[in-house]
């Protein structure tokens, strides 16, 4: 796996990262497997994928439980283990709303760190800025936890650059992690230049389109049983019927390099900048190895170019 760095003066890391989130939430909730996303994660450390993502309001908590299982023993010191903070949930992992007070980031710093059973995660997330808190409090607060040892830096998610302006003013920034993919580019206008310029690293997430981009879903029938992609507009019958030239492009020139539709839209997204850390989620070691596969994958100018031509697609993220 090619490495990079998780911001400018950070930890190396391979240039494609592991998301937990879909092995216990959200995405096909029937078919967990607690053992199978053990040897996932463990695999995608042999595999040369480092950066292992995960958040507390995953489940929630019972990610973190599970990232901590499949991390343990000599497991643990070969990732760069990222967690979140400041989202929470009611009864059935339902989103409640933001929590940036420093009370909440102080008592869950210790909550994380027992559920992934380890002294220390090497990136420590603000998972969306509280509207009610000033995110220089918020960020103050995560920031005596790197003092106290806890926390080694601190990324935000989902910001403006004005916020990440604010944050760095009290404490640098080492990433940013936001959607990015070939039906999702809001970041490309000014966020990800920002980053770059300043030696941030920048963590896409659903870099597949939440598997869309793969070839997974042609219809609404192809979504497991009471998976929340259901519930996105991209993801209703119209919506997907539309998109799916999206996916035929990618294909083609996935054909052309003898690659998987994943492995493009991957090396897509990598393509965009030098700290650039895409971190697809699975829960199926075949999956683990076609989005490890993306590191090898060379783009040609021409396939960029056709790829960044794509239209944009038919219905809202959420």
């Amino acid at each position: 796996m090619r490495n990079t760095t998780l911001g400018t003066g950070g930890p190396e890391v391979g240039v494609i990262g592991l998301g937990c989130m879909g092995m216990t939430w959200a995405y096909d909730p029937n078919g967990r497997d607690d053992a199978t996303s053990v040897r996932v994660l463990r695999e995608a450390l042999d595999l040369g994928v480092t950066l292992i993502d995960t958040a507390d309001v995953y489940g929630p908590f019972d990610n973190e439980e599970l990232v901590g299982k499949g991390l343990a023993g000599e497991y643990r010191e070969r990732a760069v283990l990222a967690t979140k903070v400041g989202l929470v949930t009611g009864l059935g992992g339902a989103r409640v709303g933001n929590d940036g007070r420093p009370e909440h980031v102080r008592a869950s710093i210790d909550d994380s760190l027992r559920r992934l059973g380890t002294d220390y995660v090497d990136l420590y997330q603000l998972h969306r800025v509280d509207p009610a808190v000033p995110v220089e409090e918020t960020w103050g607060a995560m920031a005596e936890q790197v003092a106290a040892g806890k926390v080694r830096r601190l990324g935000l998610s989902e910001v403006t650059v004005e916020q990440i302006r604010r944050a760095r003013a009290v404490h640098p920034v080492a990433s940013v992690q936001s959607e990015l993919s070939l039906w999702t580019r809001d970041a490309l206008a000014e966020v990800l230049p920002y980053t770059e310029a300043n030696g941030i690293a920048f963590l896409p997430f659903s870099p597949l389109g939440r598997g869309f981009l793969a070839g997974r879903f042609g219809t609404a029938a192809d979504l497991p049983a009471d998976d929340w992609r259901s519930t996105l507009p991209r993801f209703q019958a119209d919506a997907l019927a539309a998109n799916q030239a999206l996916v035929d492009t990618v294909r083609r020139i996935a054909d052309a390099h003898g690659a998987t539709p994943a492995q493009v839209a991957l090396a897509w997204v990598v393509a965009q900048g030098s700290l650039v850390i895409p971190i697809p989620g699975t829960k199926t070691p075949k999956y683990l190895a076609d989005n490890a596969g993306s590191a090898d994958l060379v783009l040609t100018a021409e396939d960029l170019a056709e790829l960044d031509a794509l239209p944009a697609p038919v219905g809202d993220r959420y």
